[in-house]
């Protein structure tokens, strides 16, 4: 099974500002991204999914919380850690299981991770949450792709290998 998280991240690796995104709606972004989760189970936090409970088109949802919780919907189930998501991801038997954010999540995943979709949103903008920084010794990006107000990454972890920037 795939760990792979999918994030908009603007230059700064911004990805939010008060719960919400910091830049304008991209509908091509977020068509690819319900493309791309869709049929798929999905991990994210307790603040994650609840703003976003309307709109996951996932077939389970893995909702990550250190406090007891019990998501309103019989498609989610509760992890308190890292450790008990991924167990509950294997047991739903996907080859790929998506890690939505927020910040926190992302971060503690980030180990854990084996590919992430970027989709690279121009500029700096006002945020107060941001995708962690990452190894790049680590991961190579294996695809980029201009696309409407961004342009989609695609990185695999690979133990050693450079990445696209260092090899170009």
């Amino acid at each position: 099974m795939e760990l792979i998280a999918v994030a908009a991240v603007d230059d700064t690796l911004a990805i939010g500002l008060d719960g919400e995104l910091p830049w304008e709606s991209l509908p091509d972004d977020k068509r690819q991204y319900r493309e791309r989760i869709t049929g798929y189970p999905v991990i994210l936090g307790r603040r994650t999914f609840e703003s976003m409970l309307d709109d996951l088109p996932g077939r389970r949802q893995i909702v990550l919380s250190r406090e007891a919780y019990e998501p309103p919907v019989e498609s989610a189930v509760h992890a308190r850690d890292v450790v008990e998501a991924i167990e509950l991801a294997h047991r739903f038997g996907d080859d790929a299981v998506y890690v939505l954010g927020g910040a926190v999540i992302y971060e503690l995943f980030m180990p854990h991770l084996d590919r992430m979709f970027l989709s690279r949103v121009p500029g700096e903008h006002e945020a107060d949450t941001y995708f962690p920084v990452w190894d790049c010794d680590h991961w190579r990006r294996i695809r980029s792709v201009d696309r409407t107000g961004f342009t989609l990454e695609e990185w695999v972890r690979v133990a050693g290998g450079p990445s696209l920037e260092e090899s170009e």
